[in-house]
């Protein structure tokens, strides 16, 4: 049964999610330094003042559209894990996998959070923040790496190897940044993709 309150919280929520989704934006297009309570609040459609009641501070806003792009990424990542479980085997599994992970630091997503990492990096108080969230989310991508896979992380040799990946991954999305990088980007996962295979399964 529906209540009287459920429109304004429903309201409420979309305001919320318009704030973050515009934060990113400008965070992914204009940088840091742009994306202040008011210009975001003025990208999204809202007023300050309705900005400032859901996100206080910046920080707040900063932190709250971090862990966003968190929930995003992980609900992505799940979804292709579970497509590629079942039309993907073998070496062409692996390839696919591969290519969504490095597909995934490419993304505006990516994009934004790099924007927050840099400047967390000379900031202590915003740093504090962001530490936990990124290492909940590196554990959380290994994990969805490793069972898009379908190997044995218990192995050490296979943990680091599955690690490598997700360096790799972050390290061509970097190289994206300032220039369409994707030809050679393409030849890179395809190589990778075959020693990762081959060495995942070779001994096995």
């Amino acid at each position: 049964m529906a209540t009287p309150h459920e429109p304004k919280q429903d309201r409420s929520r979309a305001t919320r999610q318009r704030l973050l989704e515009a934060t990113i934006d400008c965070l992914a297009e204009r940088g840091w330094a742009a994306a202040t309570v008011s210009v975001v609040a003025e990208r999204a459609g809202v007023s300050r003042g309705a900005a400032q009641h859901h996100f206080p501070t910046r920080e707040d806003l900063i932190t709250a559209a971090l862990e966003y792009m968190f929930d995003t990424r992980m609900a992505l990542s799940k979804s292709e894990a579970i497509a590629l479980a079942e039309v993907a085997e073998g070496a062409t599994r692996t390839q696919a996998v591969v290519a969504g992970l490095v597909d995934s630091y490419t993304t505006v997503l990516f994009k934004a959070a790099l924007q927050v990492w840099t400047h967390a990096a000379a900031d202590p108080v915003l740093r504090e923040r962001i530490v936990p969230l990124e290492a909940k989310f590196g554990r959380i991508a290994h994990r969805r790496a490793v069972e898009a896979l379908g190997v044995d992380d218990s192995d050490p040799v296979t943990h680091h190897l599955v690690q490598a990946t997700l360096d790799l991954a972050r390290g061509l999305g970097l190289a994206d940044v300032l220039t369409d990088d994707s030809a050679r980007r393409k030849q890179i996962v395809e190589q990778w993709s075959a020693t990762l295979h081959y060495a995942l399964h070779a001994a096995r």
